[in-house]
């Protein structure tokens, strides 16, 4: 997977992962795992998830990514970033390489109208 784009606009953090701004991880999508860690009933909801994001509520992610690789890139998302910023250094700590949160969360990312998904029931992850 390449994410050189991704890394290049990338703003490193003190906790492991880097913040990237909507657009750029709207580029970039599809060379990395996007994580929405946000709650079942707001995956659907008026603002919807990043197109191809799977979802994995906040509590379940150390769980979750127990499977995943540790090379591979990740992106979190959340509403406003608040969670995802929790999700982010949680996947760092469990010694992810490539860990990027999604600056401003869906608000910023509707905000920019880049394309959504809404519709059936999630599988949550």
């Amino acid at each position: 997977m390449n994410t050189l784009n991704l890394k290049a606009n990338a703003r490193p953090t003190p906790y492991g992962y880097s913040d990237v701004e909507p657009r750029d991880l709207a580029r970039e999508r599809g060379n990395l795992r996007v994580v929405d860690v946000r709650e079942v009933s707001e995956f659907n909801d008026m603002l919807g998830h990043v197109p191809g994001a799977q979802l994995v509520p906040l509590a379940t992610l150390a769980q979750a990514a127990g499977s995943w690789r540790r090379d591979e890139p990740v992106a979190v998302v959340c509403r406003s970033s608040g969670r995802s910023g929790r999700g982010a250094a949680l996947l760092a700590q469990l010694g992810f390489g490539q860990v990027y949160n999604m600056a401003g969360g869906m608000l910023a990312w509707n905000s920019l109208g880049l394309p959504v998904e809404r519709g059936e029931q999630p599988v949550v992850q």
